[in-house]
């Protein structure tokens, strides 16, 4: 069987959307059961309320609450890094963040990443600006056709890509994909809207992640990624429970390879154009 690749979005019981069998520990001995050669935790780090400097206020009247969203416990969550490392030598284990609109929340992520203590940083993007208030994309299914939903939707994603440059790695990029009702997208209709954000991710020199949570992403899809001049990608489980470590990667690495990437430098550098 072939070697897997690293899993670079990870997620444990330091993530405020965990669930109860989240473990970090768990989710590491996972990774060595299946030969995954590095996790990375990238918690997740979201904020509904801004302070100065961040340009969410100049585009929104509100930002919808979400009583989950809690700083994350950096000196725990690190102290559990280091008994995974301590208990999985052969085992790389990364620090890291998800950071939600990063572009929107720039001085609040900063503050954050100040500390040093991340080796991979994620940018994603759950929320769209709706009406004045940034909201959930799982909220607008009901609300805006699939269609207009899903290009609102990667029109924010470009924002989020020239927006903040505080992350390597552009995680799920049509995270609005898991909510959409099943028949109603057409990814070649939005070609140009994906060709824009992989454009401008290119011209960064950041990587694309493959998301095997999300619906996978198509050879096309990829494909249109390195013909923008993409050269590096990422892949991730985005696991909230140890199982889902890894999950997928075979059919995502098949995605990849078709796509025209190898592996890296190394079992855990990114895969390459």
């Amino acid at each position: 069987m072939r070697p897997l690749p690293s899993d670079n979005h990870v997620h444990s019981q330091f993530s405020y959307d965990r669930k109860p069998e989240s473990s970090m520990l768990a989710a590491c001995a996972r990774a060595v059961e299946l030969g995954v050669p590095s996790v990375a935790f990238t918690e997740h780090l979201d904020f509904s309320v801004w302070q100065a400097g961040d340009a969410v206020a100049a585009r929104v009247s509100a930002v919808e609450p979400d009583p989950r969203i809690q700083p994350l416990d950096l000196e725990h969550y690190l102290a559990s890094v280091a008994e995974c490392r301590d208990r999985f030598p052969d085992l790389r284990v990364l620090t890291g963040v998800e950071s939600g609109e990063a572009h929107l929340f720039g001085a609040s992520l900063d503050q954050v990443l100040r500390t040093g203590r991340f080796d991979r940083v994620l940018g994603s993007c759950h929320a769209v600006v709706h009406e004045g208030v940034l909201v959930e994309v799982d909220t607008l299914v009901d609300v805006l056709p699939t269609p207009e939903l899903m290009h609102r939707y990667l029109a924010e994603v470009l924002r989020l890509v020239e927006g903040s440059y505080a992350f390597e790695v552009l995680a799920h990029v049509d995270f609005a994909r898991r909510y959409v009702r099943p028949g109603t997208f057409d990814e070649a209709a939005h070609e140009e809207d994906y060709r824009a954000v992989f454009r401008a991710l290119a011209r960064s020199d950041r990587a694309l992640e493959v998301n095997t949570k999300s619906p996978l992403a198509s050879v096309d899809q990829v494909r249109w990624f390195r013909e923008e001049g993409g050269r590096a990608v990422s892949f991730g489980s985005d696991a909230h429970v140890p199982w889902m470590v890894g999950s997928d990667f075979e059919l995502a690495v098949d995605v990849v390879e078709a796509a025209g990437f190898r592996p890296g430098r190394d079992p855990y550098d990114f895969w390459r154009a």
